[in-house]
């Protein structure tokens, strides 16, 4: 069954929490199609995209103080401790969008010296039809689109920020899930109650200003799918281009352990190899690499290319 969200004032919150009411519940297989706003809670048609954008107006700061997130909802027989699976089929951004550097007071600015002063935004013209955005200085960049934010809520009283990252999903602001992807979250809740939001039309690995390009989407396209015998610790990821581990902490070290680990468990699982094997070829085929610096809590990924797998399959020699 497919169904479809809209950011309506009735479907949007800015926190994760476990006791918000679902505003839709479907079942494993089912499709969603949402339409989202940019994380700041802008309207998703703006007049001019080269202006301050207006805000959607009727939000309450207090309860709702992060990512304009839509959500949650439930997927009918999610159980704590199981895997859902997101198969993201398609992400389309919207007509406009934002990035700025410097400004304001952040770890990254301060020790750049560049937190003085007023913040440089770039304002963009999306074209998702041509995968090209223009900003108001005519600077153009092609467009990777995905989204920063989705997941599910930590199973704890109260409120929780939308700003960091954790191993049900969150900020992963991940520049890697985009079309076509395929991401695994562990459970952490029953119902599930997941949200999703913070479209991102590019980002560097690091997102090192703290925005990514914010934008809203048009059509972000999700099937859903639950693997009740599926266990994992942290979020792994299936793209294009290899599988993907990753990991979160506020120290950066433990952060890549946390993603190498979690490797290192997959290699076991797809392919038989012992961790101390699957460690020893890590070194020489996967790759880490720093998700996001900006969220309070760090991000690290570790990729398995797919064209090294046949390889690694390969016994002819002993170990």
């Amino acid at each position: 069954m497919i169904h479809t969200l809209e950011p309506t004032l009735a479907n949007l919150h800015g926190h994760f929490s476990r006791d918000l009411p679902p505003i839709l519940t479907i079942a494993s297989g089912d499709t969603v199609r949402y339409k989202t706003l940019d994380a700041g809670w802008c309207e998703f048609d703006q007049p001019d995209p080269f202006v301050q954008p207006i805000k959607l107006t009727g939000r309450n700061r207090q309860c709702d103080p992060g990512h304009a997130l839509i959500g949650p909802i439930t997927i009918a027989g999610a159980k704590k401790g199981m895997t859902l699976e997101l198969h993201f089929k398609t992400i389309r951004t919207g007509a406009w969008g934002w990035s700025s550097g410097g400004g304001w007071k952040s770890d990254v600015n301060t020790r750049l010296n560049l937190d003085d002063g007023t913040e440089w935004t770039l304002r963009w013209a999306l074209d998702s039809a041509k995968d090209i955005a223009v900003n108001q200085r005519g600077q153009r960049i092609a467009l990777k689109p995905f989204m920063g934010n989705f997941g599910m809520p930590p199973n704890e009283d109260g409120s929780h920020s939308t700003f960091s990252p954790r191993f049900c999903g969150g900020n992963m602001d991940c520049k890697e899930l985009t079309e076509g992807s395929r991401v695994f979250l562990p459970v952490s809740v029953d119902g599930a109650l997941f949200s999703i939001g913070d479209g991102h039309a590019i980002q560097g690995d690091g997102e090192v200003t703290g925005p990514a390009l914010e934008c809203p989407m048009e059509l972000v396209e999700v099937e859903f799918h639950l693997h009740p015998s599926m266990q994992i610790r942290f979020p792994r990821a299936w793209t294009s281009t290899g599988w993907i581990t990753l990991g979160f902490h506020e120290d950066l070290d433990e952060a890549a352990v946390i993603a190498l680990d979690s490797m290192l468990d997959l290699m076991n699982e797809k392919y038989q190899l012992e961790r101390k094997e699957a460690l020893a070829l890590s070194s020489l085929l996967v790759d880490l690499r720093v998700t996001q610096i900006v969220n309070g809590v760090k991000g690290v990924h570790a990729v398995l290319p797919h064209h090294v797998i046949p390889g690694i399959l390969s016994q002819t020699a002993p170990r």
